[in-house]
């Protein structure tokens, strides 16, 4: 997501605060915003990330996507990681996101089948069902990038409008695993 040190982020569905941590060492100038529909994951997030929020950089809210707090300004970047399937009228709440983003901000939406069984395939067919909402809500530049797990994820980034937009490739981007902490590099 290319995500810079001044960037404002917002994660929906933040967890045990994770993601949050890792996005807050990345933006030493900017701020990280959460929220979870789960007051018992914004306590271990708010534990997680007890420094940050003290230093004014994370602010955690028990919320939910379909209710969204009123923000007072843009995010340059949105990430929802394997939450996208909980929301009720997922291209309604799209839309409501990329009104939320910056001209040309971008959005992660990250995917990784847990059905029993699920395959590469059931993954391809995540990301292309993602791409199509993407689509829908008016995002452009929509690309797939895929870490191969078992099964594989897929994180489907698009711009919001006002972003010069290019045609889909179709291709998707292979993420090596770092061996010892399972984060991905590109």
């Amino acid at each position: 997501m290319d995500v810079q040190p001044s960037h404002r982020v917002l994660e929906i569905g933040f967890g045990p605060g994770i993601a949050v941590r890792e996005v807050a060492r990345r933006v030493p100038r900017g701020e990280v915003v959460g929220i979870d529909r789960s007051a018992v994951m914004r306590a271990q997030a708010a534990r997680r990330n007890a420094p940050a929020i003290r230093a004014g950089r994370v602010s955690l809210v028990v919320a939910s996507v379909d209710d969204l707090p009123a923000f007072d300004r843009p995010f340059d970047k949105i990430l929802a990681v394997n939450n996208m399937g909980m929301w009720p009228e997922p291209k309604r709440r799209l839309r409501e996101l990329s009104g939320l983003l910056r001209p040309g901000g971008l959005i992660a939406i990250v995917s990784q089948p847990r059905t029993p069984g699920a395959t590469a395939e059931t993954t391809a067919a995540a990301a292309r069902q993602i791409a199509g909402l993407l689509d829908a809500a008016g995002f452009g530049s929509i690309r797939t990038e895929r870490l191969d797990l078992k099964p594989p994820v897929a994180c489907v980034i698009g711009a919001a409008p006002g972003a010069p937009t290019r045609a889909p490739t179709g291709r998707e981007r292979p993420v090596v695993a770092d061996a010892q902490s399972g984060e991905g590099s590109r």
